[in-house]
């Protein structure tokens, strides 16, 4: 009687902490789509504003700071450490403005750390070691992680969510490479965003050429046998006008 007391009572324990961990993140999802909806509008965020009244970007890396996400639990996973990683690109060029560009302050990716999921930890290690090394096949991350440069895919003004994160996902890198401005066609050469240049690995698996990985997301179709260049990548503050 007293072993099955105790295992009741560590399920209890088990149940309540999972319940409110459960809560903690949802209100997170919320609370981030407000954001966002607020501050967010033609890819381009109101960092003054927010530097004006920074209290719910606080109040959500606050929350942040004490959710834990399992990685078996792939959608919430991924998009918690999403808009973990904009929240967190927006704090940092918050901190520091005004600026003309996130490479202005040094170590903005790779130094300055964030409490964040329960890890003290940089931009770069985000992107890298929490999301592109945990889903290597998950390419579509270039197009939804925001780095505050113009160069980057715009910022969305909502937030991602688990239920409509393959939704999101599919969106924004349609979104992206239907963009002329993104993928730049010349008579036969094709100028690409550098980011293909900086992960080619990420967008050639599986023997495809960049063509074909852009291809497959395209309405009108790039000649498979044009030229491949890349152009400069710009790092100009996303900043609302």
């Amino acid at each position: 009687m007293m072993k099955a007391h105790k295992t009741l009572i560590t399920l209890f324990i088990l149940t309540f902490f999972h319940l409110g961990f459960g809560q903690e993140t949802e209100d997170f999802f919320k609370k981030a789509e407000t954001f966002f909806s607020t501050y967010v509008s033609d890819g381009r965020v109101a960092y003054d504003a927010i530097q004006s009244n920074p209290a719910l970007l606080d109040e959500l890396l606050e929350l942040a700071r004490s959710i834990r996400v399992s990685q078996n639990d792939t959608k919430t996973y991924q998009a918690f450490w999403i808009n973990g990683y904009n929240l967190s690109v927006i704090k940092g060029i918050v901190e520091n403005y005004p600026i003309k560009s996130p490479l202005d302050k040094a170590g903005f990716f790779d130094k300055k750390t964030y409490d964040i999921g329960g890890t003290n930890t940089t931009l770069n290690d985000i992107e890298n070691k929490l999301l592109r090394a945990v889903f290597p096949k998950e390419s579509r991350f270039h197009f939804v992680l925001v780095c505050a440069g113009l160069g980057c895919p715009p910022i969305i003004d909502s937030a991602y969510v688990p239920a409509k994160l393959e939704m999101q996902l599919q969106q924004q890198t349609e979104l992206a490479l239907n963009n002329p401005n993104f993928i730049q066609v010349k008579g036969k050469k094709v100028n690409l965003s550098q980011i293909f240049e900086w992960y080619t690995q990420d967008f050639t698996q599986g023997g495809k050429s960049l063509i074909e990985y852009v291809n497959q997301y395209r309405t009108e179709k790039l000649d498979p046998k044009s030229k491949v260049g890349y152009y400069s990548y710009d790092w100009a503050l996303n900043e609302t006008k």
